[in-house]
């Protein structure tokens, strides 16, 4: 266990460590709204469990839905389907105190995926096209440079460019973009962008999204380890396609 998991005395509460939890992954617009959410008093949504009485015992006869409470933002769909797993790495989850007092608040049972209810997907998807048209938009940056000798600046393609009278002008050469620090997007954004471009092609190489993207490649990579697949072998070799969970629900948006 890591040393960042240990309280300031050395002890870790353990008293609900046998206390069953959920781990569920939300799209980012509900994170938003629920983490501007500042009346307590108030839930944030209803979970209601179904079951079908002719097939009590069979996993597929219990359905999860989600209804989200009054939020600030009326473009976000209310109504969402939660997709079961069991099949995952066992979790616990750890919470600390501003005293340092590291707990156990219990370990991980079910792990659930939110999805817009079909009613809803077509709002949903517009949402994200606009988003991740937006994250996509370059700004264009000015700095200032001192220059002893004076001159005219001016932007030249992204990257300022110094003009002077003087004769010894020296060459500015272009940044290579492999030496440029590529800055990370926010998780949510990064996702819909890969969504968008594996609805383009089936298969990427990493290299490829690199490009695409703009992101560093471990960063990147984390999100591959979660959204995909990568061929080790076969025609499509050393590339990387969505998990067929995901290829389900892009099929199922395209669909509707």
């Amino acid at each position: 266990m890591s040393d960042e998991l240990i309280s300031d005395n050395g002890t870790i509460d353990t008293a609900k460590a046998d206390r069953s939890v959920w781990l569920m992954k939300c799209p980012q617009l509900v994170a938003n709204a629920w983490q501007n959410h500042h009346d307590p008093s108030l839930p944030l949504a209803k979970v209601v469990v179904s079951v079908d009485p002719l097939q009590p015992d069979s996993p597929a006869s219990l359905q999860f839905t989600m209804d989200l409470a009054a939020t600030d933002s009326t473009n976000i769909p209310k109504s969402y389907s939660l997709n079961m797993f069991k099949d995952f790495v066992p979790m616990c989850v750890f919470s600390e105190t501003n005293q340092g007092r590291v707990s156990v608040e219990g370990k991980v049972e079910h792990k659930f995926d939110m999805k817009p209810n079909s009613e809803n997907m077509e709002q949903y998807g517009k949402l994200c096209r606009e988003r991740t048209n937006k994250s996509m938009i370059k700004v264009r940056q000015m700095q200032m440079i001192d220059d002893d000798r004076g001159g005219l600046m001016r932007p030249m393609h992204g990257m300022l460019g110094f003009g002077s009278n003087s004769k010894d002008k020296k060459k500015i050469l272009p940044i290579k973009g492999q030496e440029m620090k590529r800055t990370r997007r926010d998780r949510g954004e990064l996702e819909d962008i890969m969504f968008k471009l594996f609805e383009r092609q089936p298969n990427w190489g990493l290299k490829q999204l690199i490009q695409e993207t703009d992101q560093p490649s471990q960063f990147l990579k984390e999100i591959l380890n979660e959204l995909c697949i990568y061929n080790k072998r076969g025609p499509h070799q050393g590339t990387y396609e969505l998990k067929p969970e995901y290829k389900k629900s892009a099929e199922e948006a395209d669909a509707e």
